[in-house]
């Protein structure tokens, strides 16, 4: 028998069912419009290998606002720069690269086999299609061409930063003037060693620290000071090796003296950036040598642990030559896209459309200098940076550096009308190196050998410098070492510069 009560209940049950299903169809379609602009309403995730030259990351309310931005997620694993050779290297050999990594350029022959082979996106002919990329300066983008092809986004660096740090009070205690040529540079080494520059009474300073990096330590830049070729000279169309040089050996000889005179760090072979920086900021040692960009950063941690050390730096040591200074390209590195895990052209899109959104204005000037009034100052739109804020900008903001693609060329970073002193001084002295620049002749050049074999070839080098500084083989020694270099794969690399210099001449 049919009842009307409950025909009316079933309505009404139907009725509350539809209504329920409509809200659940409609809080999805809100959700995944709140979840962003990507594919599906998904915010895109970019995975990005990058270097970590700071003891911390950065803060995380500034990455959640790029994230925020720019309108992606991103994953970041920031790997000190002491092992990022290492870590890029092993994450390439097992296939687990995300979807952008950052090579460094002392490392970049290495992975351009892979890139040969098709383990990165050709991204050349996207550049275009994207306002702020299509403006990438076209010199540096061939400085870092593969038979022609771009493949890299490039951050952007001054031709060399190299130079000293140096403890201004430790000179001024001993009543030393900076150091102008090589022969004062060895003295002051000598007498921070020896007079008690720290006033302690105790014998237990150092001249100079160095770390186990004969690029970015010591050797390349002292080398640069003896009149060293950076990496290769050319002489009437023949490449000589720099290790084969007097000007190298030269170097190699005043190591060895001040390794001999226990004038710096008898470990030196075996030590990393980490403890180099933590003996020179305890006031263990009285020189370092490397990029002087390091100074505002080193000052502050070492007046932490000594509010009496004062740093000054010095960019001008005169050697047979005169004034010399290696530099590197226009870029310190590059940005490469895995075809493994960006599988299709619209993805690839996105992750480019991704670091283009950085070089605007407002997402650039916060990955330069963090938050207004938090981290800076602005003054009629120009920047100020204040003492009082610098170790809050190194902890927060600096690491991102890493990140930001041909900054020096962005129109839409501010200007800063006021820097820290040091900051100052460092960038006022890598502009005067401009003046004496001693250019690698094989930057535009291709070597398939060199390409395949220099990583094996080079630590033959670099063992046998090392060796030779300790006293473990003598130049004759060191000599045999160069020609074993030259047998296993050397003169061919030698051949092929040639060949590719003068092809490069008849164009």
């Amino acid at each position: 028998m049919f009842r009307p009560d409950l025909g009316r209940r079933a309505a009404r049950y139907s009725c509350v069912l539809v209504l329920l299903v409509m809200m659940i169809m409609l809080s999805a379609c809100s959700g995944e419009d709140a979840a962003g602009s990507g594919s599906g309403g998904e915010v895109p995730s970019i995975s990005i290998l990058a270097p970590l030259h700071f003891p911390q990351t950065p803060a995380k309310d500034i990455v959640a606002e790029i994230e925020k931005l720019t309108g992606v997620g991103l994953e970041i694993t920031w790997v000190p720069e002491g092992v990022y050779t290492d870590k890029m290297n092993t994450a390439m050999a097992t296939g687990s690269l995300g979807k952008v990594t950052f090579v460094k350029v002392t490392d970049y022959n290495l992975v351009k086999n892979a890139i040969r082979s098709g383990a990165f996106w050709e991204i050349g002919p996207y550049l275009k299609d994207f306002p702020n990329l299509k403006q990438l300066d076209p010199s540096i983008l061939n400085q870092t061409a593969v038979d022609g092809k771009f493949y890299g986004l490039y951050t952007e660096r001054p031709s060399s930063r190299q130079g000293i740090i140096i403890r201004k009070d430790w000179l001024d205690r001993l009543h030393l003037n900076k150091p102008q040529t090589l022969e004062e540079l060895y003295n002051v080494i000598k007498e921070f060693t020896y007079n008690d520059p720290d006033g302690n009474g105790k014998p237990d300073t150092l001249g100079l620290v160095d770390r186990n990096d004969l690029v970015y330590g010591v050797f390349k830049t002292l080398s640069s000071y003896f009149g060293t070729p950076n990496n290769w000279k050319l002489v009437n169309g023949q490449f000589i090796p720099e290790f084969e040089t007097p000007e190298y050996m030269d170097t190699m000889n005043f190591m060895k003296q001040l390794y001999n005179g226990k004038m710096m760090n008898q470990d030196f072979a075996l030590t990393s950036k980490e403890v180099q920086r933590d003996k020179f900021i305890r006031g263990s040692a009285g020189m370092f040598i490397g990029s002087m960009t390091d100074v505002q950063r080193l000052s502050i941690e070492a007046q932490a642990s000594n509010p009496a050390a004062e740093l000054t730096l010095i960019n001008r040591i005169q050697g047979p030559d005169g004034y010399k200074v290696w530099s590197i390209p226009n870029y310190n590195g590059l940005y490469l896209f895995s075809k493994k895990a960006i599988a299709t052209e619209k993805e690839l899109k996105e992750v480019l459309g991704f670091f283009d959104r950085t070089m605007d204005k407002d997402v650039a000037n916060l990955m330069k200098y963090g938050f207004e009034g938090r981290h800076y100052k602005l003054e009629d739109g120009k920047v100020i940076l204040p003492e009082e804020t610098s170790q809050l900008r190194v902890n927060e903001v600096s690491p991102l550096y890493s990140l930001m693609i041909a900054d020096i060329g962005n129109k839409n970073i501010m200007e800063v009308a006021q820097k820290e002193q040091l900051t100052a001084l460092a960038d006022q002295l890598s502009e005067d190196n401009e003046q004496f620049l001693v250019d690698d002749p094989t930057v535009s050049l291709s070597s398939p050998t060199f390409d395949e074999k220099n990583t094996e070839l080079s630590a033959i080098i670099v063992d046998a410098t090392y060796n030779y500084i300790l006293g473990n083989i003598s130049a004759e020694g060191f000599r045999q070492e160069v020609e074993k270099w030259k047998a296993s794969g050397g003169n061919l690399i030698i051949q092929e510069y040639g060949e590719a210099e003068k092809a490069a001449e008849r164009e």
